[in-house]
């Protein structure tokens, strides 16, 4: 049974914010939100959680496409191999917000993601998730939750969301309603910025 957490993202409760991250600790998986969808994350050092996320999604976890939730822009560099200042650029222009940068994987990227080329990066514009990363002290591995409805493809209520995950997940944060809308996928390990999903960051930045 998923426990159900309040936290309010215009002021979040440390209190609240420091159960969330010893759920992640302890290696249990949660649904979040960000300034788009709510995700599915875990701590992006436990082995055991990140195969329980790839189970849960279908895939393998060497093939996957989670990103990695970050606080800031600060640690890029133990996942990211270094980047050109158009680059860096471009990225402090667009976070915090609504985009996911895909950037060449670093050769000190965790275990499971060692073979991996590529990376994709999350910086969210939502203080829940952003203090939940804080306090954890590294990135959480994510992954959208999708719904098998054509209409509706992401769940927003968090009420409806803990029903249908109650038995998958440790907890579920009821931070309000969420977006349908996921974020925008910008390629940046090539030369020029290839847009890979149009989402819900503006791409007037670019």
């Amino acid at each position: 049974m998923a426990e159900l957490v309040r936290i309010y993202e215009e002021n979040p409760n440390p209190k609240e914010i420091r159960k969330v991250v010893e759920v992640l600790k302890r290696g249990g998986l949660i649904i979040y939100p960000t300034d788009t969808v709510y995700g599915l994350g875990c701590d992006i050092t436990n082995i055991k959680a990140l195969e329980k996320i790839a189970r849960i999604k279908g895939v393998k976890l060497e093939k996957s496409n989670f990103s990695f939730i970050c606080h800031d822009l600060s640690n890029l560099s133990d996942y990211v191999k270094q980047i050109d200042t158009k680059t860096f650029k471009i990225l402090k222009r667009a976070l915090p917000g609504a985009y996911t940068f895909i950037l060449p994987g670093s050769n000190t990227l965790p275990h499971p993601f060692k073979k991996r080329k590529t990376v994709g990066i999350r910086v969210p514009d939502n203080s829940i998730a952003l203090e939940i990363v804080k306090q954890l002290g590294h990135p959480i591995v994510s992954t959208s939750i999708r719904d098998e409805d054509e209409i509706i493809e992401y769940t927003t209520d968090p009420e409806l969301i803990l029903e249908k995950w109650d038995n998958l997940v440790d907890l579920v944060i009821d931070g309000g309603y969420g977006d349908n809308e996921a974020s925008t996928v910008i390629d940046l390990s090539q030369d020029e910025p290839l847009i890979v999903r149009e989402g819900k960051g503006n791409l007037e930045i670019f």
